[in-house]
């Protein structure tokens, strides 16, 4: 296959996919949440064999839970599916109407990107939610799934793609690459594809951005902290952090460092260790977190010796069970830590104090920032977007989980009668805005 090739004909397919309504691009979507439905031995089948062949190859447990697709992951993008169903149509809004002068009318109006180039980790439920988020907004889009899952990305595809035609969707509206050259074919293709979204370790998504014209989104790693202030509830912080680390520990969202007060850290920093010991983390921290934990005797007695770190091994991204921890002297050494080491991913304060929620959640500069609650929150389905493509640390266009509303643009539409640029320039004819 010609990646060159196939992205000019998905351009000139475009603005038919973006004509499409939205009863049609709805009615692709149940066509492909009832075909996942009734193939789904076909593609648990599939799903086994990949990840035996996984196993075999060494593959680490935290990563192996990406690669299944089982059960609960089917009824969890079917529910996404019927989600994005449900959401109004992100096409065709009249996002400015105004008047520039009598008969001359301007108006901005959101329609499709147009062809997105998507390359996504070894996650075969990230093929069904990409597509179908791709198809609701009027997208094209060529897909790029990880060799780890080929032949569960194989099947699915075959399944989505039928029953998106068979709904009166065109045939180029979605195109699987399934070889690793064809990546850098893709990379090319500047005039025919709007934007590319990498979804991988930093070192690959530097590797898109340094190697392509196409307009790139999205992260290169995800470094999320929470901090916890000084007037907190111990019992939920703890609870919390739990969560953030070891619900799904390989996740961009998943927590990797964590900041405590010091008026607080006598007391919380031990009953913290024992539970993330209890959970199975490994800790490291500062010489200073080390010390508070050995103080106290009974937290000394039940983990292993803190892994002592240098303040550059907290731009490490674990997506393992490890965490960082460090002692801070307030909620500004906070903000500056999280503003320096960070990755603008997601990050969240956990405390009573509004005044020092309400700091730390202006000055943080990521793409989500949280009071009270677990970083795992970053997602598109947990938003109400119906899913994701991906989730962006850019500030440019689309910021966080990028649903719907990321896969839009806008342009501007003018109907005039007759006007000309002549008689505006001249003084025989002036504008008089107003918003209609």
């Amino acid at each position: 296959m010609n990646i060159r090739e196939e992205a000019r004909k998905m351009k000139l397919v475009a603005p038919v996919l973006a004509a499409s309504s939205n009863e049609t691009r709805n009615a692709a979507l149940r066509a492909i949440a009832d075909a996942l439905k009734a193939n789904k031995e076909k593609i648990f089948a599939a799903n086994a064999e990949d990840c035996r062949a996984a196993g075999e190859n060494g593959i680490a447990p935290a990563v192996m839970k990406r690669l299944a697709f089982n059960e609960a992951k089917l009824t969890d993008v079917c529910k996404g599916i019927d989600q994005l169903i449900s959401l109004p149509d992100p096409i065709g809004k009249s996002l400015l109407k105004r008047e520039l002068d009598a008969g001359l009318v301007l108006e901005r109006v959101s329609v499709p990107i147009g062809v997105i180039g998507v390359i996504f980790e070894a996650r075969p439920d990230a093929l069904v939610q990409i597509s179908t988020l791709c198809l609701k907004s009027g997208n094209c889009a060529i897909l790029k799934g990880g060799k780890e899952t080929a032949g569960t990305n194989r099947v699915l595809f075959s399944i989505i793609h039928d029953a998106a035609v068979s709904a009166g969707l065109p045939s180029e509206c979605l195109l699987q690459a399934e070889l690793h050259n064809e990546i850098d074919e893709l990379l090319q293709c500047e005039k025919d594809v709007d934007l590319l979204i990498p979804r991988g370790s930093n070192q690959f998504v530097q590797y898109i951005m340094n190697n392509t014209k196409i307009p790139v989104m999205g992260h290169a790693d995800g470094i999320c902290h929470i901090y916890v202030d000084r007037d907190v509830d111990m019992d939920m912080a703890i609870n919390i952090i739990i969560d953030a680390k070891t619900q799904y520990t390989a996740a961009c969202n998943a927590v990797e460092t964590i900041l405590i007060n010091r008026e607080i850290a006598p007391v919380f920093l031990p009953l913290l260790a024992r539970s993330l010991k209890a959970a199975g983390v490994k800790l490291r921290g500062t010489q200073e977190a080390e010390d508070l934990i050995a103080r106290s005797s009974d937290a000394a007695a039940q983990i292993d010796a803190v892994d002592i770190m240098d303040d550059d091994d907290f731009r490490t991204e674990y997506l393992d069970m490890i965490i960082s921890l460090k002692v801070v002297a307030d909620v500004e050494e906070a903000i500056d830590h999280i503003n320096r080491y960070g990755s603008h991913h997601t990050d969240s304060i956990l405390t009573r104090d509004d005044a020092a929620a309400a700091r730390f959640m202006q000055m943080v500069d990521s793409a989500g920032v949280y009071r009270n609650c677990s970083t795992r929150f970053a997602d598109g389905f947990r938003y109400g977007f119906g899913a994701e493509v991906g989730i962006s640390t850019s500030k440019l266009h689309a910021r966080g989980p990028v649903g719907l509303e990321g896969l839009v643009t806008y342009k501007y539409l003018i109907t005039g009668s007759g006007q000309i640029v002549g008689d505006y320039a001249s003084g025989r004819s002036s504008f008089h805005f107003k918003d209609l």
